[in-house]
C-alpha cells in the first residue's frame, strides 16, 4: 500500500492507496460510486456487469483508497484503450472531428474514478489517478467526465487533462461528456 493520501485539503488519517482485487470488491465499489455519481439501483445493477467484465481484460488495473478499518472510500480502475471497445467506438466520431482520433491508440483510459462523497477533497481522487497512471507502460491517458464545471473536471485540469471533445453523447446517459487526454505521466502541483 501507498502511504497515507496527503492532498490539498484537511488529512484523511489513515487513508491507504494501493491495488485491490476489485472484482471481489466490486458492491463495495459501486456503493461508492453510486454515492459520489447518485446512482439508482437499476444503474448498479447494469454497471455490476460491465465492471466485471472490464476486468477480465489481462491489463485491467485497480487501486483503491482504504481506510484503516479495511473499509473502500475511493477506487480507480482503467485498461489500455481498444478501438473495438464500445467506449472507443461511441468517442471516436467526436474524437475524428476535433482531429483528436489518434489519442485512441496507445493511451490508457480510466474507466472510473470515485471517491466517498464523506472523503472528496482531500487528495484521494489526485492519488489514485496519479498511482494508477504511474504504473502503466502507455504514454499517455484518455477518461470521460461529464460535460460541466465540476471538482472532477478541475482535478482533470490541474493533472494536464485537456479537452479532446466536448458533448459527446453516450447512448442512455442523461448528460453530455467530455472526452479528455492528458500525457503521461501526470502533472504534479509545484513546490
Amino acid at each position: 500500500m501507498a502511504p497515507a493520501v496527503t492532498g490539498n485539503g484537511p488529512a484523511n488519517p489513515g487513508i491507504e492507496v494501493g491495488p485491490i482485487d476489485l472484482a471481489t470488491r466490486v458492491d463495495e465499489a459501486l456503493h461508492v460510486q453510486a454515492a459520489a455519481f447518485g446512482l439508482s439501483q437499476d444503474e448498479i445493477d447494469v454497471r455490476r456487469h460491465i465492471v466485471l467484465r472490464h476486468l477480465d481484460h489481462p491489463e485491467a488495473r485497480a487501486l483503491g483508497a482504504l481506510t484503516p478499518d479495511g473499509r473502500l472510500v475511493g477506487f480507480v480502475y482503467g485498461l489500455p484503450n481498444d478501438r473495438a471497445h464500445w467506449w472507443s467506438t461511441v468517442v471516436e466520431p467526436y474524437l475524428r472531428a476535433t482531429g483528436s482520433d489518434g489519442w485512441l491508440d496507445d493511451s490508457f483510459v480510466i474507466t472510473e474514478l470515485h471517491v466517498h462523497p464523506d472523503h472528496q477533497q482531500h487528495g484521494i481522487g489526485r492519488t489514485l489517478i496519479t498511482a494508477i497512471t504511474d504504473a502503466v507502460p502507455q504514454p499517455r491517458s484518455i477518461l470521460s467526465a461529464i460535460d460541466r464545471d465540476s471538482p472532477a473536471r478541475a482535478l482533470y485540469r490541474a493533472l494536464g487533462y485537456r479537452d479532446l471533445a466536448r458533448q459527446v453523447v453516450f447512448p442512455s446517459a442523461p448528460l453530455p461528456y467530455a472526452v479528455m487526454g492528458a500525457p503521461l505521466p501526470l502533472l504534479r502541483p509545484q513546490g
